[in-house]
C-alpha cells in the first residue's frame, strides 16, 4: 500500500487564540501507524480542512517523530488573514510554504572575506589595491 494511501490522525492540544497576533496556534499530534513520517504540505492541507480555513495561512513547524515511530509531535499556526502571516511569520519559514522567495546572497565565507579585503584598503587613496606594508629593518 501506498504512504499516501495510510491513514493518519491529527490531534490537537494546547489550543490558543492569540488575538494580538491573529492567529491561533496549537500542539499538533500526528498519529501515523505504519509510515515512516507525513509531509508538511500534507499536515497544512489536513488542519485547513479541520479548522475550515485557506491552506495558505496555516503554517506547521518543529516536528519531532517519537522513538519507535507512529507519532510525531509539532507546532501549528493558523493565521486569520493572508496579511498577518506575511507581517509576524519569520521569512524563512514564508519561504518554506513558498510565500515569499528566497534572498540569494554570497556565502558567508564570501562575506567575510571581502570584508576582511575592505579593510586593508580603508584610509588609503582610491587606487586598485593597497600597497604591502614594508617590514621595518
Amino acid at each position: 500500500m501506498a504512504d499516501r494511501e495510510q491513514p493518519v490522525t491529527l490531534r490537537t492540544r494546547k489550543f490558543i487564540r492569540n488575538a494580538l497576533l491573529g492567529r491561533k496556534q496549537m500542539v499538533v499530534d500526528v498519529l501515523h501507524p505504519n509510515r515512516a513520517n507525513v509531509s508538511k504540505d500534507e499536515l497544512r492541507s489536513k488542519l485547513s480542512e479541520l479548522y475550515k480555513e485557506n491552506k495558505d495561512q496555516v503554517m506547521v513547524f518543529g516536528f519531532r517523530t517519537q522513538y519507535g515511530g507512529g507519532k510525531s509531535t509539532g507546532f501549528a499556526l493558523i493565521y486569520d488573514s493572508h496579511e498577518a502571516l506575511r507581517k509576524f511569520e519569520p521569512h524563512y519559514r514564508l519561504v518554506r510554504i513558498g510565500a515569499a522567495s528566497k534572498i540569494e546572497k554570497a556565502s558567508r565565507q564570501q562575506r567575510k572575506q571581502r570584508k576582511n579585503r575592505a579593510k586593508t584598503l580603508r584610509g588609503t587613496a582610491k587606487v586598485k589595491g593597497a600597497a604591502k606594508k614594508k617590514d621595518k629593518k
